[in-house]
């Protein structure tokens, strides 16, 4: 199977090295002339540099040229040109660059061609190279020349196989790091609809909890007061013990239900703006006798509930480190809402700082969140320089 065509940028640096060594390969060829003292005709040197730029037109310009045929048929069409477009100049005008005007061509069958048919043109650029030298000198030295250029053509063809193996490595890399930054993205859709299932799931059992308790106490509750009823007139302190009795299922009936309805709120920021979420922490903050502002930047927006809680808890970890280890006396928690498509939350204080954040499990915590839903996450800390936390998500354009 034959290697796919060069991309443009790959394209582009073959036709610099072609007109490259098509210009050394004739001052190497009129210089070996002079040094040989060979007359040439007006004839030959017409012919012949016309020739290098035929042989220059079609190896830049072969897409437009040839783009026509079938890819069998196109690289058979150039190849020919250009091997007998590289005979000609050696015949006319002699061996002397002729060589590095032919190389070239090896390395484009190596990106061309199978393995296979590569070996036709090596051995074709070898000929068309030789034989010239054969004409203007001996078989002799045309024959050690060949030795010479056969080890340029290896060479040729090592250093083009080396780039194109890179290439192909390098375009897997690519293809791998696109594929894994869509089975990242994959991965945290599922994470958020395994964390919405576990909710509903979890929600359902305390539904059917409260379904359960609460109709079981009733029931009991039910059956006191239909005794305490039958009993009123003929045993009075029976019946007030049945009231006591229901009172108290009662008590306990209600106080399981509040239990149920409090676990049910999974979310503080359920029914309620961010904002407000927020500030009651902040208020809660002030309340343990750390000077805690809280500024909003923007107008602001609705946020997806998973971005919200987000940012909720960022601000609750952050609030309750400060408390447990920074010995600050202030911190600002700053509310972004003025970029369309983002939402930045910064919360800093002036407390000790920290050498390394590495090893706090809720800092962990949150940037794994963060990077789940596409944001960013970032510390900036340095001892005795306090704490700073900086998120920032997409959001939904939109106030509140």
């Amino acid at each position: 199977m034959s290697i796919p065509q060069t991309t443009s940028d790959t394209q582009q640096q073959w036709r610099t090295l072609l007109i490259f060594m098509v210009v050394v390969g004739y001052i190497a060829t009129f210089a070996t002339a002079a040094d040989s003292l060979a007359n040439f005709t007006a004839f030959q040197i017409v012919v012949g540099v016309l020739f290098g730029i035929a042989y220059l037109v079609l190896g830049m310009f072969d897409n437009e040229l040839l783009g026509s045929f079938t890819d069998n048929v196109r690289n058979i069409i150039y190849f020919v040109l250009q091997c007998s477009l590289v005979f000609g100049i050696g015949m006319l005008l002699g061996p002397g660059g002729n060589w590095l005007i032919g190389l070239p061509l090896v390395g484009i069958a190596v990106e061309r061609l199978s393995p296979r048919s590569r070996w036709v043109i090596y051995v074709t650029v070898l000929l068309v190279i030789v034989l010239p030298i054969g004409f203007y000198s001996t078989w002799g030295t045309a024959l050690m020349n060949g030795g010479i250029i056969t080890t340029a053509i290896f060479f040729v063809i090592m250093f083009t196989q080396l780039r194109l193996n890179e290439q192909s490595a390098r375009i897997k890399a690519e293809e791998l790091a696109q594929q894994l930054e869509i089975a990242n993205h994959q991965l945290a859709e599922y994470a958020s609809q395994a964390e919405e299932l576990a909710a509903t799931q979890e929600r359902n059992r305390l539904a059917r909890e409260i379904h359960d308790n609460l109709g079981h106490y009733l029931t009991i509750v039910n059956v006191q007061i239909e005794a305490a009823k039958v009993t009123c007139e003929t045993d009075p302190s029976r019946a007030l013990e049945a009231l006591d009795k229901a009172q108290e299922l009662a008590r306990k009936g209600l106080s399981s239900v509040r239990e149920s309805v409090g676990a049910l709120r999974v979310s503080p920021v359920e029914n309620r703006p961010l904002k407000d979420a927020i500030a009651e922490l902040v208020e809660e903050s002030k309340a343990s006798g750390i000077t805690t502002e809280f500024n909003i930047i923007g107008k602001t927006k609705t946020v997806e509930a998973k971005s919200a809680l987000a940012l909720y808890r960022v601000v609750q970890e952050g609030l309750t480190n400060v408390r447990k280890h920074a010995d600050a006396s202030h911190v600002d928690v700053e509310l972004d809402s003025s970029q369309a498509d983002t939402i930045r939350l910064t919360l800093r204080d002036d407390g000790v700082g920290a050498a390394d954040t590495s090893g706090g499990f809720g800092l962990i915590g949150l940037r794994e969140r963060v990077n789940l839903l596409g944001g960013e996450f970032k510390i900036e800390t340095q001892p005795g320089q306090g704490f700073e936390i900086e998120v920032t998500l997409p959001c939904v354009e939109g106030a509140d």
